[in-house]
């Protein structure tokens, strides 16, 4: 029996909302402090404004193409968007039960007081007043709507409005809520060691009288508008079918809406008006509460400095060698130094970038940056380099999404300063996270190299789970040179044998490996993948996968995000089991080990197995030839692959369940796990 087509891949875009879901259930489980909750929530929204921007956006293109190449292309976008809006409307609703019903009464608990307008004191009213006149009235700008005239309102993207409608008047006003470097919360005096904070929407609620002196308000409602950040038509076609449908684009209108999320609150007659003038449909309508914008949550304040509201501090685990290291190079030399964050710390990094600016024997620092921090230590010490007269090559990816203004800043900058700075070619991106140092030791040129799965980014180094090698091996430092080569324009393919460089040489060797592990189930030998990973799209791998599960292959995967693969289905997928873990970090490593018959491989990078990594995008992996970080990288890997506290199980179901605990298990939390095993090895090395 086989499987028919439409069963055999998940759609990506749907898959991710059940990846989202994952995120608030983070929000629901009171196993997580309060605090840590109100986060989630605020991942959650931050994650699904990005994916109306992007997602929803090219499925909205789409629909534009002409009707025959959709019908070639079995696009379906309109079907796609209605589903999307079903399943988001079911997760907003349970959002704001955990928001109403679980967090707001916890944080009563805790004498922490949520208030709305109609809830100040006679006192927080004088206080309100005061602040909205000195801080908030400068930066807003109300305007009037007139819904008779032809002139139509703008609502930026993904800033947040007050929308007012007036008794007996075909005028409206709309108000921005402005969202400074102090937030989007106001903090009232104590009062009887209760805490009392309020949204600035409030306080903007309570002085719509000033704003709009000679109006009779009716009634004050909340919207948000999302547009397209950009037509990202390549991360899912290619080649000569994605220049059909950029022709069929052409006439696109940069930031088209998206989405207006709205209160629910508001009348459907007022509805109907807003959309008309906005010139929007039905299916742009998203209903909301009464508050948008979650994602400021992030800053929430914490006016009680309870530390039980928060998660208890992990401090940086020291590595065993290079934390008392003098010498970073001599240390590297004499063996491969392997990191991991959050765990550890990001200033290994800064530190090795710090000894190369001022060593004297260093000549050469080439580096890949994908999410450029702001001013930072590693900035900082290729600045430094510069002034020291190294040589310095900085690759700038300045079509990182929503990181282009930074990155460009940035290349400017080093630029100015002598680096060798090159931006992304056009239609492919550089997501590699490489660094490169060159040495000249007594007669000989040394490189040293650092392959990593994160970003060079101290910020993100604190919450996303990545790891990161420090290697003189010769083999991988000549290889490595040859792919910056490549970015420099100096060669047009890296010929490696060691390395695999997308999109020269990953997509055949992880075939070739798959392929391999099939030759071996059906000589009846032992044959198994474990692969763990952010996404896992690509149809082609996806393909090799359920043939191998069909030949017997034991495959266990781990994918925090989206999957478009349906593991456990019979006579399709039965031998594929997979789980994803959401946690207090963010889970952005990927490793692949391939048993081969007991002679095992295994590469770490930072590809996924997405059609964009493999065949659009410059990405790294690097195999492990050292056999006790192997054992390492194989021990952490296990720990997740036990977990069943935080893992849930991915099946056709998409139900998001927990793992069950095993009879007489105990509980295995991965995070909690691997820093615990860290630390011990670490200490004992020490």
């Amino acid at each position: 029996m086989t499987t028919p087509i439409e069963e055999k891949f998940k759609h990506r875009d749907l898959n991710w909302l059940s990846f989202n879901k994952r995120v608030l259930q983070e929000a629901e489980d009171k196993r997580n402090p309060v605090y840590e909750r109100l986060k989630f929530l605020a991942i959650f929204s931050s994650n699904l404004d990005e994916y109306y921007r992007v997602r929803v956006s090219q499925l909205r293109q789409i629909k534009k193409i002409k009707k025959s190449l959709r019908k070639k292309l079995a696009l379906k976008p309109s079907k796609k968007v209605k589903q999307i809006i079903a399943e988001v409307k079911e997760h907003q609703q349970l959002f704001g039960h955990i928001f109403h019903n679980q967090i707001l009464p916890e944080l009563q608990e805790n004498s922490i007081n949520l208030i709305e307008e109609t809830h100040y004191s006679t006192s927080q009213k004088i206080e309100a007043e005061k602040y909205f006149n000195l801080q908030i009235a400068k930066n807003i700008e109300p305007q009037l709507i007139d819904f008779e005239s032809d002139k139509k309102a703008f609502l930026e993207n993904n800033t947040i409005y007050l929308f007012v409608s007036f008794r007996d008047s075909n005028l409206a006003g709309l108000v921005n809520i402005p969202v400074d470097k102090n937030g989007r919360f106001f903090n009232f005096s104590n009062e009887d060691d209760e805490y009392y904070i309020t949204f600035i929407d409030d306080i903007l609620r309570l002085q719509m009288h000033q704003i709009f002196p000679d109006k009779k308000i009716a009634g004050i409602y909340q919207v948000k508008m999302s547009r397209d950040a950009e037509l990202y038509i390549d991360d899912q076609f290619e080649g000569v079918l994605a220049e059909k449908i950029y022709e069929s684009l052409q006439q696109r209108t940069d930031g088209q809406p998206t989405r207006l999320l709205y209160d629910a609150e508001m009348p459907k007659s007022l509805q109907k008006k807003l959309r008309k003038h906005l010139g929007l449909g039905k299916i742009d309508m998203m209903p909301g509460g009464k508050y948008h914008n979650f994602s400021d949550f992030f800053s929430f304040p914490d006016p009680t400095n309870n530390k039980d509201l928060f998660y208890e501090e992990l401090p940086p685990i020291a590595h065993a060698h290079l934390e008392k290291s003098t010498d970073f190079f001599s240390t590297i030399k004499e063996k491969d130094q392997l990191v991991h964050y959050p765990y550890m710390s990001f200033s290994y990094v800064e530190k090795f970038v710090e000894q190369a600016a001022t060593d004297k024997q260093v000549t050469e620092i080439k580096i890949s940056l994908y999410r450029v921090a702001d001013e930072s230590k590693l900035t900082s010490s290729i600045l430094k380099a510069l002034k020291n007269n190294k040589k310095v090559t900085v690759f700038v990816e300045a079509k990182a999404r929503f990181d282009e203004e930074n990155n460009i800043h940035w290349g400017k900058k080093f630029e100015e300063k002598g680096a060798e700075v090159i931006y992304s070619f056009p239609k492919i991106k550089v997501h590699s996270k490489i660094l490169l140092i060159t040495r000249q030791e007594e007669d000989e040129i040394s490189h040293y190299a650092y392959i990593g799965t994160g970003n060079f980014n101290s910020e993100t180094s604190k919450i996303y789970c990545d790891h990161a090698l420090f290697t003189a091996h010769k083999k991988l430092t000549k290889e490595l040179n040859r792919v910056f080569k490549v970015l420099q324009g100096e060669l047009i393919v890296p010929r490696t044998k060691n390395l695999l460089v997308s999109p020269f040489n990953t997509r055949q060797a992880f075939t070739n490996m798959i392929l391999r592990e099939i030759d071996h189930a059906e000589a009846g030998r032992e044959a198994k993948i474990t692969a763990k990973m952010n996404s896992l799209e690509d149809k082609e791998i996806i393909d090799l996968l359920y043939r191998a599960s069909s030949k017997g292959v034991q495959i266990r995967l781990l994918v925090r995000g989206f999957t478009c693969l349906i593991p456990g289905v019979k006579n399709l997928s039965e031998n594929i089991y997979m789980t994803s873990i959401i946690d207090r970090y963010l889970e952005h490593g990927r490793i692949y080990i391939f048993h081969n018959d007991g002679e095992e491989e295994l590469f770490f990078g930072s590809a996924d197995w997405m059609n964009r990594n493999l065949d659009r995008r410059i990405e790294v992996l690097a195999p492990v030839y050292d056999p006790e970080i192997a054992q390492e990288f194989k021990d952490i890997l296990n720990i997740q692959l036990q977990d069943n506290v935080k893992a849930r199980v991915q099946d056709h179901k998409e139900k998001n369940k927990y793992v069950k605990q095993k009879k007489n298990q105990e509980k295995i939390r991965s995070q909690y796990e691997i820093y615990s095993y860290l630390k011990s090895k670490n200490e004992a090395e020490v």
